[in-house]
């Protein structure tokens, strides 16, 4: 069976207002869900999934389980750097929002794709994997710790190029991933990334060594949210 995914890319937002955007679509699948389950059978309708693209000015996000001690700065410099903070309800630790990476929020009905939470986030993980196949790029997951990570040259060390963190309720899902394309990772060096202290970062244009085309990306992205998801 073939599922409805509605795409919309909002280009450079503010995180607030997509957050924003995120809740009232997450709601109204919510409460769509909930009226549904009060019709007969043949009365109920499947609900919509919505795929939201875009880039954020410099801002760095806690999950409700993570630390404050892993961001190395204070609010002083966060601010003469024009960096924003926010505190939000996704899980996962610290992470990095800013332009030259692609995010991508679905806020999918996972019920709808007969999947829970794990085989969600595996998907997830897949669309980055198989994109980043497309630019000859080997990737794999890291046990225990959602995202996708590749091997540095000399194979001792892996880096992460996209971070997973999401929110479920009722089978609703929001947030999403942050796959660095051509970001400026220099600003990951203000934070412990997901919570770790080991690790080191990279984008798809560290990878190749030339600025990639953004809008090339996002078209292989939905290719592989296409087929991933049917």
């Amino acid at each position: 069976m073939q599922h409805k995914v509605i795409i919309n890319d909002l280009g450079l937002i503010d995180y607030k207002k997509a957050w924003d955007i995120q809740e009232k679509l997450f709601k109204e699948i919510i409460d769509f869900k909930i009226a549904n389950k009060e019709l007969y059978n043949n009365k109920q309708k499947n609900s919509n999934n919505y795929f939201l693209f875009c880039e954020h000015p410099h801002v760095y996000t806690l999950g409700k389980n993570g630390s404050e001690n892993n961001l190395l700065i204070n609010n002083k410099t966060l601010q003469s750097k024009n960096i924003s903070f926010y505190k939000i309800n996704r899980g996962g630790d610290i992470t990095y929002h800013g332009p030259g990476q692609i995010v991508g929020y679905p806020i999918f009905d996972i019920e709808n794709f007969s999947i829970g939470i794990k085989d969600y986030i595996y998907k997830l993980e897949e669309i980055i994997i198989l994109t980043l196949k497309e630019y000859n790029i080997y990737a794999e997951r890291l046990k225990g710790a959602a995202g996708v990570w590749i091997n540095t040259p000399d194979k001792k060390k892996i880096s992460k190029i996209c971070a997973i963190g999401v929110r479920a309720s009722r089978g609703v899902t929001m947030h999403g991933f942050a796959f660095n394309v051509n970001t400026n990772l220099e600003f990951f060096n203000y934070i412990n990334p997901c919570g770790f202290t080991d690790i080191s970062v990279t984008s798809l244009e560290k990878e190749l060594h030339k600025k990639i085309n953004i809008d090339e990306v996002k078209k292989k992205l939905i290719e592989k949210l296409s087929f991933v998801f049917n």
